[in-house]
């Protein structure tokens, strides 16, 4: 029997990148999937539905469609999130609003709303996607890192509240992975070989981290074969967060 088999998923951004990856393991491990995204057309999910996360309307009326058609909410994962570049003296008041509204705020609009289902799952899991710059200090990640260390701290502190209702809450910190958005942010570089280089460089094991990689870390996070595992952050970065190889 596979491990998902017979459970349902949401999976927040799960028409592209990381969430795409996701999208497809927990299906291969026999989960019904409904995608979350603005742009769910593409989404190779089970259901797939357009949802704003920074709009609570939007979120719950989604999760109400999903527990009308699965009849069961087990597992969420909460993908969904935008980037940001700069330092403090770069990003506008309403930037560090908007950006923290959907990588914080999304995951506990849809967490919150899921929550009844979660409750009644006999198997149920969180699993948010945070990042390295929740642990390492990056160059002109200052908003970005924040809005990272914050989902890190949450996940934490929603492992403390709910472990009494049966959910488990962990959280998986990629590091720099080949996704579409570091496509586009290669392509604004002055020289996007060098770029390329240099990030695949900083990682220890020498490349940028596969997107299905990271899915692996989040299908263990949320099977009910890692029943012991919550309020747990899972580095999948190349050894980034703590190795310091002498080259």
């Amino acid at each position: 029997m596979k491990e998902f088999e017979g459970l349902a998923a949401i999976v927040t951004g799960g028409a592209s990148g990381i969430g795409a990856a996701i999208t497809r393991r927990l299906r291969d491990g026999g989960a019904r999937v409904a995608v979350f995204d603005l742009v769910p057309e593409n989404s190779d999910a089970e259901l797939a539905l357009r949802v704003d996360v920074s709009n609570d309307a939007s979120v719950r009326s989604a999760v109400d469609t999903v527990a009308a058609e699965f009849e069961r909410i087990d597992i969420v994962v909460n993908s969904a999130g935008i980037g940001a570049q700069g330092t403090i003296l770069d990003n506008s008041d309403q930037e560090w609003h908007q950006v923290f509204d959907i990588n914080v705020l999304g995951g506990v609009r849809v967490s919150r709303a899921s929550m009844p289902w979660l409750r009644r799952s006999p198997s149920a899991a969180i699993v948010n996607i945070a990042s390295i710059a929740a642990t390492a200090g990056l160059p002109e990640r200052a908003l970005y890192g924040a809005t990272k260390g914050a989902v890190a701290a949450l996940t934490l502190h929603m492992a403390a509240d709910h472990l009494g209702d049966g959910v488990r809450v962990n959280a998986v910190n990629p590091g720099t992975a080949d996704t579409p958005w570091i496509d586009r942010l290669l392509a604004s570089a002055p020289d996007p070989a060098a770029e390329r280089a240099a990030l695949e460089a900083r990682q220890p094991h020498g490349r940028l981290v596969a997107p299905a990689e990271i899915a692996e870390a989040v299908a263990y996070l949320a099977s009910p074969r890692s029943g012991s595992t919550t309020g747990t952050s899972l580095a999948v970065d190349g050894g980034m967060q703590g190795l310091r190889l002498r080259r």
